[in-house]
């Protein structure tokens, strides 16, 4: 099993079963209900997504609580977007979207917002990476990626590269490159955060650490 399957069961924070910012409830349905909606046996919709069978099970009954980066693997997977596969709906497409409304969501450790509507060509959002959080999980899919560094400082390490970003500095580059996305403070780092939706039967974001490196 790879270091981007190591989630916790949904409930372990909480004795009320659900911790605070967790994902709702309707996630595992939705999983399932867009994997058949794909036409997607469980193995390839797993193998498309860097997961294995019984992870992907795992999440679609409700026993695992999937990451951001396993999220955003499985929309490219099913042709959607993070906000679908939650079960949010948003009320038309307006060009606006209020703070007010952005509800954030605790996915493996990242803290995320929606920061643009659902059924667009592009997803936006808003995310908190905490520092030590998935430095380790390389990243490759098919598509592109732009970040802008709010607060704290980013780690980006594209193919054998390694980038340190400040607060206002960006990248834009091809999701096909390796890539990884760390902390470099202790109080983590504040993004925004772009990225094409392509559905593939390749797409794999969450690949585990590469052998011989360190994050």
């Amino acid at each position: 099993m790879s270091s981007s399957e190591t989630e916790r069961p949904l409930g372990a924070d909480s004795p009320a079963g659900q911790p605070a910012g967790a994902l709702p409830a309707a996630v595992a349905p939705q999983l399932r209900a867009l994997r058949r909606q794909a036409s997607l046996t469980l193995e390839t919709a797993a193998r498309a997504a860097g997961l294995s069978p019984a992870h992907l099970s795992r999440l679609e009954t409700g026993q695992r609580q999937p990451s951001l980066p396993m999220l955003l693997a499985l929309a490219r997977v099913y042709g959607t977007t993070v906000s679908e596969l939650l079960g949010e709906t948003v009320a038309g497409r307006d060009a606006v979207v209020r703070a007010a409304d952005m509800e954030p969501t605790a996915a493996g450790g990242w803290t995320y917002w929606q920061a643009g509507a659902s059924g667009r060509g592009m997803q936006a959002l808003r995310v908190h990476v905490p520092y030590g959080s998935q430095g380790d999980i390389v990243r490759v899919h098919p598509g592109e990626e732009w970040l802008h560094v709010l607060r704290g400082r980013l780690r980006l390490r594209l193919g054998d590269t390694t980038h340190r970003l400040a607060p206002g500095d960006s990248a834009h580059f091809d999701s096909l490159t390796p890539h990884r996305i760390a902390a470099e403070d202790h109080d983590g780092v504040d993004l925004l955060f772009v990225h094409t939706l392509l559905q593939s039967p390749t797409a794999a974001l969450c690949l585990g650490p590469t052998p011989g490196e360190t994050p």
